[in-house]
């Protein structure tokens, strides 16, 4: 048998893009909307995916799934990534905090879609190895440090919006405080069964709005005591 080429992997990853589709569409009276934000949908469809996940999973990168990472995690199933994504609304420019970072697809995503991009990884393996793969596939201008990603990455904010791959009943005060007046976080919100995923704006004022879009299942966020 042939080996894998690109042109394989770019059929592929045009399914993957077209499940999302479907499932935006199917979504549509939840989310409001229709169809993907194009630059975000462009941007599926140019990042390698199988490259952010181990080795021996990447036939499988491209299946609308959640696959596991290690240390009890898993990198997002793509509707769900990229629906978190199109709720954050990223634009180009923007500056981004990203909590958890896996093995960076997600921040792979962001890069490509124009965001200064910064993400906190509890998991020291993690860290190091999405910053590898980030540099060696051209995406080498994202910051990621290790560290409690509940209390942000204060030196750099205020941020326009930031993303939060894990689950926690509230959104950490340190990641609301980092976010500007008129900003956005998106993240899931509840315990550790089912949560909501929920998009948070911080008005000019300061105050906040919660929309909860439907229910998701994701890790806790962990923190360091």
């Amino acid at each position: 048998m042939k080996p894998l080429g690109e042109e394989h992997l770019a059929l592929f990853r045009r399914h993957m893009v077209e499940i999302v589709d479907m499932h935006v569409d199917l979504a549509s009276e939840e989310l409001g909307k229709d169809a993907l934000e194009p630059r975000l949908r462009t941007a599926l469809l140019r990042v390698q995916r199988h490259l952010f996940v181990p080795a021996q999973l990447a036939l499988a990168a491209y299946q609308d799934t959640p696959l596991p990472i290690g240390f009890d995690k898993t990198v997002s199933q793509p509707f769900i990534g990229a629906l978190m994504l199109d709720l954050l609304d990223i634009e180009a420019g923007e500056k981004v905090l990203e909590v958890g970072t896996g093995l960076g697809y997600q921040a792979a995503v962001m890069a490509e879609m124009g965001a200064q991009l910064w993400s906190v990884e509890i998991v020291e393996e993690f860290a190091n190895e999405a910053t590898m793969r980030l540099r060696a596939f051209g995406y080498g201008d994202v910051q990621i440090r290790t560290g409690d990603g509940t209390r942000g990455w204060s030196e750099h904010a205020p941020f326009d919006k930031i993303l939060v791959t894990a689950a926690a009943q509230a959104a950490p005060s340190a990641l609301i405080d980092q976010l500007r007046p008129g900003g956005r976080l998106v993240m899931p919100l509840g315990g550790k069964d089912v949560q909501q995923l929920a998009v948070i704006e911080k008005r000019l004022d300061g105050s906040l709005a919660t929309r909860e879009v439907m229910p998701v299942r994701f890790t806790q966020l962990e923190t360091v005591l």
